[in-house]
């Protein structure tokens, strides 16, 4: 499910989001689609896009007694430690050396209703793909897949040569650069298109600075940001 709240800022929204909706706030997604800071003349702003699954970790606690629960956070062992994560493991790198590639899939780290998994190849550069869309394309049939062995629970990251590492460190530069170019211009500028995530980060990282403001524009899963200036010519 799908839903969508304002406040004044981000924490002020999600915990309206987390209240209506009687979650915790690790058990929905969020997407930044407008945020506007306090100008001269009118009050700063968030919206919010909440997402949810309704799934058992969305069920309040008092009736989640006796629910199974991902395992608590360990980076230690990347063996799979139980018949889940064996058979996300084989479908990962039965897919992947379907198309063509080698790979060994092991464990990166274990999150409630979070699993992360590192592939290691000599293809790394192909899996990742151009932004990472391959990457992300790999990760949603991983994440469908785990579906469909009845762990819509759980939430499957994908990665490879810490690509998703290098990819914030570069957003985040990005926002700053083209944030710095729209200041000095007076003129907005639209990012290239991001997934949920890559665009929270942008409009995260450029929400502390007074006279600039971020909106996402486009529709689907891919939209892009729009960096504006707002402040006085």
């Amino acid at each position: 499910m799908v839903y969508e709240y304002e406040g004044k800022t981000e924490k002020e929204a999600i915990e309206m989001a987390a209240a209506e909706l009687g979650l915790e706030r690790d058990q929905f997604d969020v997407e930044i689609i407008e945020s506007q800071k306090t100008g001269f003349f009118k009050k700063g702003f968030v919206r919010i896009r909440v997402h949810t699954v309704d799934t058992p970790e969305n069920v309040r606690p008092e009736l989640e007694a006796g629910m199974p629960k991902v395992s608590q956070k360990l980076f230690a062992d990347p063996l799979p430690q139980d018949d889940f994560e064996r058979q996300l493991i084989n479908f990962t790198a039965s897919m992947i050396r379907k198309m063509g590639y080698d790979v060994t899939v092991e464990i990166m780290f274990r999150e409630d209703h979070k699993l992360g998994m590192r592939l290691n190849s000599s293809k790394s550069s192909i899996l990742i793909g151009r932004k990472g869309k391959n990457l992300d394309a790999l990760q949603l049939l991983v994440n469908v897949y785990a579906g469909r062995l009845g762990r819509e629970d759980i939430r499957i990251i994908l990665d490879t040569e810490n690509y998703r590492i290098r990819r914030e460190e570069s957003l985040v530069r990005l926002a700053y650069t083209v944030a710095d170019k729209v200041r000095m211009n007076h003129r907005s500028m639209l990012l290239e298109p991001m997934n949920p995530f890559e665009r929270r980060l942008i409009h995260t990282t450029l929400n502390d600075i007074s006279d600039v403001e971020t909106k996402s524009e486009g529709d689907g899963l891919y939209k892009q940001v729009r960096i504006i200036y707002k402040g006085v010519r």
